[in-house]
């Protein structure tokens, strides 16, 4: 019968306190801390062989809570420690969602690092745990690339609500007629850096701005004065801020542009990295409609060995995509809530990746629009 030691650890930059519990509940010992660097794992490691030894256990399981990217090196560090081996040692990297939630079933528990420690043992005891820590050197490098790529296109979109926040101050009748089909294209950005107010737009003359709209999209509009009346009247009918206001709003919208820029451009260089690290990978996920490079390199650098999962349900809820059923008796609640305690990153270029399938292929674009019509509100 396997004896096992439930180590749960607080990780922090500085230091990682651990609490180590036997499978009644009973400390192995008090509650210490390490520093969270090598010699303090290594310094750690030997109070766990003691606490083996001692108790003749022949089971480890570690928890972290998955703070920043303080616990990495650490479960890296369990995860390949030889003399561990034997222990058929597992690391859970905990939500802290879930752990905050557990946390609420254990009476009289205040904040601090040696009972967060206690609260991660115990939800290790407590078992129904999620699917252990792996560690795959050869997926590591793409992971790192679509985990950026995903916070850069967090960051772009961002600025672009917080730029479309100001733009409404400056012109706000432009969002609403929509001249051009993307505002941060390069016809749009020239109409709107351009000119410093409205009032200037609506005096210039109408040539003068279709001549404008032609050069900056490269004479892509099939008819520029119709764009270019479009914007003027947009101008016209927007409110007019005061004075004061035209200098400062100009900067913002200028600086918040540079940007936006800026990240798209980081964001192609890490495509660019994405693709070429991709090819080490060989994979038919290519061949679906809409799911270019940085799509199926984000899926793939998140579910590694898709034998990991017993079925469907298991890889969407560790994604956190599942709904939580609301019932009572007879009582079906319409109206369920997405989970979203699993891997954000995957949830990410799953939608992402779904949305683009639907724009891309007719049959899943039909499928789509089918399933929507069942059901507008709930």
């Amino acid at each position: 019968m396997d004896k096992t030691l439930h180590l749960g650890i607080d990780v922090s930059m500085a230091e990682n306190t651990c609490c180590p519990l036997l499978d009644d509940g009973t400390e192995a010992r008090r509650r210490f801390s390490v520093p969270n660097n090598l010699p303090g794992a290594q310094h750690l490691i030997k109070e766990i062989l003691v606490l083996m030894e001692r108790y003749g256990l022949n089971r480890l399981l570690v928890g972290l809570e998955a703070t920043n990217l303080y616990w990495w090196h650490l479960a890296c560090f369990f995860i390949s420690c030889p003399v561990l081996a034997p222990f058929q040692t597992r690391v859970y990297a905990f939500n802290p969602r879930l752990v905050r939630a557990f946390k609420k079933a254990l009476a009289d528990t205040g904040k601090s690092d040696i009972t967060d420690a206690y609260v991660v043992a115990e939800r290790l005891r407590f078992g129904r745990l999620p699917a252990p820590f792996v560690l795959n050197e050869l997926y590591q490098p793409l992971q790192r690339l679509t985990r950026f790529r995903c916070h850069l296109m967090h960051q772009v979109t961002r600025e672009k609500n917080y730029f479309l926040s100001f733009l409404f101050l400056k012109f706000s009748e432009y969002q609403n007629l929509e001249p051009f089909s993307d505002t941060f294209g390069a016809a749009s950005q020239a109409v709107l850096t351009d000119y410093l107010t409205v009032d200037e737009i609506v005096a210039a003359p109408l040539e003068e701005l279709a001549s404008l709209l032609a050069k900056e999209s490269r004479n892509r509009f099939p008819s520029p004065e119709a764009v270019a009346a479009a914007v003027k009247r947009a101008a016209r009918d927007s409110y007019r801020p005061h004075p004061s206001l035209n200098e400062p709003l100009n900067l913002i919208l200028g600086a918040t542009l540079e940007n936006i820029r800026t990240l798209s451009q980081q964001a192609k260089r890490i495509d660019q990295a994405i693709e070429r690290e991709l090819r080490k990978f060989p994979n038919t996920l290519g061949s679906i409609p809409g799911l270019g490079p940085v799509f199926v390199a984000g899926i793939l650098a998140e579910i590694q060995d898709i034998n990991r999962f017993p079925d469907h349900a298991a890889l969407a809820k560790f994604a956190g995509l599942f709904w939580r059923t609301r019932e009572s008796g007879s009582f079906q609640a319409e109206e369920t809530f997405l989970g979203k305690s699993g891997n954000p990153y995957l949830r990410y270029y799953l939608i992402e990746g779904a949305n683009s399938v639907r724009m891309h292929s007719a049959e899943y674009g039909r499928f789509y629009q089918a399933k929507y019509n069942e059901s507008t509100k709930h």
